[in-house]
């Protein structure tokens, strides 16, 4: 008996050893749910490449991706883009539905491209149950509705709203205003309506995934909660009361089957252009975006187009200037190549003047230059002198006036390389050059961004609109000069006795506050005007994450030791008062 039980304890143990050895293969992964991407476009030629380029480099297997695309009453060539982009992408998708609509091009009554009809809601409606109906039939795990000027620049979008774990989930965009796709509040009668929410959430001070009564434009839908077999865009719910808008349809429909809409901004995922009115053109549409794009080059992250599409060339003038001057210090390539984007997008063409380094200088190279200070200069805050950035900012800017006046320029238009265009800049910018032509204006210097030292109001300019006689003036982003202006600039031998550019300028056309300074330049007869409402704002201002200055954070003119930075200084300060301490602080120094 003894001699059994060892031997069927040895068998147990050898079997046990057996099945320990034994590999087993590990189970492979689970595969990304399946979505569907809903393209719905009309007209909008002009943000597609983008929209495309955007869908194209969201991180998530395509092979998982459906692709369902109607295009309907267009004016321009957007089947044709989406013709192009499809016939190439369509190799790398699960599957794609093609739906073009060729004829007609407007709907009945219709007042403009833009004009919202009760027809074009209801075609628009069904267009999108067309396409919610698709993803039920191919069992899809979630479908993503994105308006075509809606850009999802962020690739893990789609990723990160699938793991919010929402029927219904939408990511928050970014305008070139207050305006994005959501509401927080939403009246008995289904109207927007403005709550203490908004802002907090629109500007980030909150982040999080919110609910809300109210997601448009771009969302996510998960198909497999049970509350989706009730939501419907067509036809609305019998008890539908409310206005006769898609996005408010579907919102009521999702308020009736106990959905609820979520919004999440805890990271940048997109950006979506302010909706045209509707007496807007294409072109005025067109516009409009291209303003998005540039305020992307500085929010970030960038837009970039399809690499599928085909674009044509920007087609770059001088907006009727002899020349345009892009000043820029050579080791600030990432300024460089915003700028060079953003002006070619605008289609201006450009000359890149390589700035003076003020960093680069020591105290003997800026006597070589004949470069001396103006006797009792103190910048007004910090009461520090002169720095090498200002002396460096200062010289790039003379330089280009000598080139004017030596090549004997009628105008120019300068920009340093860290603005922010307003929209409609190049067009605004024509408008205002025309009627200082047409009146015949003595202008010497005009100002397009600048900042009001003593804010308030100025002469306005008769018969030119948007233009005032300016007042004390910091900072010179952009500004028009005139062959007389530039000539009386240099006529006034400023590198002998220098101060920052900006400080110089309202010397020269007699609106400073220090008459000590005033009294080195007698002849202070610059003819300077400002556009208003300004047309270029700083891209960055002292304090925000992104912001460098050369010129306030340099070491002192005539002491390579002693350090500078922007804190003393009010001037590189967003809003900052400005009032009459000014004066005050000018009389404690001398």
């Amino acid at each position: 008996m003894f001699l059994w039980v060892l031997v069927l304890g040895a068998f147990v143990s050898r079997s046990e050893c057996y099945f320990s050895e034994e590999k087993y293969p590990e189970e492979s992964k689970m595969q990304p749910p399946t979505v569907v991407i809903a393209i719905i476009a009309r007209n909008a030629a002009h943000s597609l490449p983008y929209y495309l380029g955007a869908l194209e480099r969201l991180n998530y297997p395509k092979a998982r991706i459906s692709v369902w695309a109607a295009t309907d009453h267009n004016a321009d060539n957007t089947t044709a883009v989406l013709r192009e982009w499809l016939t190439v992408m369509q190799q790398f998708y699960h599957y794609v539905e093609w739906r073009p609509m060729e004829h007609p091009t407007s709907y009945p009554g219709e007042m403009g491209p833009k004009y919202w009809s009760n027809g074009r809601y209801e075609y628009l409606m069904k267009l999108k149950q067309a396409a919610l109906n698709f993803a039920k039939t191919r069992w899809a795990d979630y479908i993503l509705y994105a308006d075509t000027d809606n850009i999802l620049t962020n690739p893990e979008t789609l990723n990160l709203l699938i793991a919010e774990n929402k029927s219904v989930v939408a990511p928050m965009l970014d305008s070139q205003g207050a305006y994005s796709n959501y509401w927080c509040g939403i009246t008995p009668q289904g109207y927007y309506r403005r709550t203490a929410e908004y802002f907090p959430t629109r500007q980030r001070h909150r982040l999080g995934c919110y609910p809300v009564p109210m997601v448009h434009s771009t969302f996510l839908l998960d198909m497999r909660k049970t509350g989706m077999k009730k939501l419907a865009f067509h036809p609305p719910h019998l008890d539908y009361s409310w206005p006769f808008d898609d996005i408010i349809v579907f919102a009521f429909s999702c308020r009736v089957s106990e959905v609820q809409m979520y919004l999440c901004n805890k990271v940048r995922y997109g950006y979506l252009n302010v909706p045209a009115k509707p007496h807007h053109t294409i072109e005025d549409d067109s516009i409009s975006f291209s303003h998005l794009i540039l305020e992307a080059t500085i929010d970030g992250p960038p837009m970039a187009p399809s690499k599928y599409v085909s674009l044509f060339p920007k087609q770059r003038d001088l907006m009727g200037f002899d020349e345009v001057y892009l000043i820029n210090l050579r080791r600030r390539q990432d300024r460089r190549d915003r700028m060079l984007y953003s002006l070619n997008e605008l289609e201006i063409d450009v000359k890149v003047v390589d700035a003076i380094d003020g960093g680069a200088l020591n105290s003997s190279d800026i006597k070589i230059l004949g470069v001396d200070i103006l006797p009792g200069y103190y910048d007004p805050f910090s009461r520090r002198t002169l720095t090498k950035g200002e002396v460096g900012c200062f010289l790039s800017h003379y330089y280009i006036w000598k080139e004017m006046v030596d090549q004997q320029m009628d105008k120019a238009l300068i920009f340093e390389d860290d603005v922010r265009f307003q929209a409609n800049f190049k067009r605004r910018v024509l408008r205002l050059m025309e009627e200082v032509e047409m009146v015949e204006l003595d202008w010497d210097i005009i100002y397009l961004g600048r900042k009001q030292v003593k804010p308030g109001d100025e002469e306005v300019v008769e018969n030119v609109r948007n233009l005032v006689v300016a007042d004390y003036s910091y900072w010179t982003l952009s500004y028009a000069i005139s062959l007389q202006g530039a000539q009386k600039l240099l006529n006034a031998e400023p590198l002998s006795k220098m101060l920052p550019v900006d400080e110089f300028l309202p010397i020269m056309y007699d609106k400073h506050t220090n008459e000590n300074y005033k009294s080195h330049y007698p002849n202070r007869n610059l003819q300077a005007f400002s556009t208003r409402p300004l047309l270029v704002q700083p891209a960055q201002y002292a304090g925000d994450p992104k912001w460098v200055s050369d010129t306030e954070t340099s070491t002192l003119w005539d002491d390579d030791n002693v350090r500078t930075d922007w804190r003393g200084s009010h001037k590189t300060l967003k809003g900052a008062p400005q009032p009459d301490m000014l004066q005050t602080s000018y009389k404690d120094e001398l």
